[in-house]
């Protein structure tokens, strides 16, 4: 079963004047264990398409079904607890809370779902020990690099346990040892967690590990090939 589905997905802006088709009739099937990018041109949706996907944004027309369940006709309110429960997020600008230490931002997503204190313990510091910020856990963002914010978001969003992650153009503001070092890091938090990823990128090196790629264009889907 897909852990996610779009049939017919379409967003259209100014759909009354001059219609704008920011995705444009997307149907497609995201497995579990997949690490896909979504790539395409400025403009080609690629950002628009997660957005749907992750009920960040309501579709004009179409349906997204994830983890089973029908995300576009839910409330504002479930869709947030949805996400909440569902969905990890990784963006290009990490989004951590600029007050709060390494460990607690990457603990947020699990306090908010109410986790024993002793599970986010466990959990958070053993992810945070996995990915090399061990000895980080009291630095607050300003305090770290971007690589190492960056893997602090990782691991915020990896620490609930999600059906999958969306990672908006995550090593655009990263030098190049700190994207690979990223990517080597999901990857292998893919193969270990077994934790699907979507990312949507420009970046040459996500798309060189990715096991299938989503080229498109002009908001429609273009190409669909997996890696051997």
């Amino acid at each position: 079963m897909p852990v996610i589905e779009t049939n017919g997905l379409y967003k259209i802006y100014n759909e009354d004047t001059v219609p704008v088709y920011a995705v444009n009739n997307i149907s497609i099937q995201f497995d579990p264990k997949e690490f896909t990018c979504v790539i395409g041109p400025s403009g080609s949706g690629k950002s628009t398409l997660l957005n749907l996907i992750g009920g960040l944004d309501t579709p004009s027309r179409g349906t997204v079904t994830v983890a089973g369940q029908r995300i576009e006709t839910m409330s504002e309110s479930e869709r947030i607890r949805f996400r909440l429960e569902h969905i990890g997020f990784v963006f290009q600008h990490y989004n951590l809370i600029p007050v709060l230490t390494a460990y607690e931002n990457a603990a947020f997503i699990m306090q908010l779902q109410a986790r024993p204190e002793e599970e986010i313990r466990e959990r958070v510091t053993g992810l945070l020990e996995q990915v090399g910020l061990g000895g980080r856990f009291n630095s607050r963002p300003s305090e770290l690099s971007g690589g190492e914010q960056q893997r602090v978001a990782v691991v915020r969003a990896l620490a609930s346990k999600p059906d999958f992650i969306l990672a908006d153009e995550p090593t655009a503001n990263l030098d190049t040892k700190a994207a690979f070092n990223l990517l080597d890091m999901m990857k292998q938090l893919n193969e270990d967690e077994g934790i699907t990823f979507l990312f949507s990128t420009h970046d040459q090196r996500v798309i060189e590990r990715a096991g299938r790629v989503v080229t498109l264009v002009d908001g429609a889907l273009h190409s669909d090939e997996r890696k051997s």
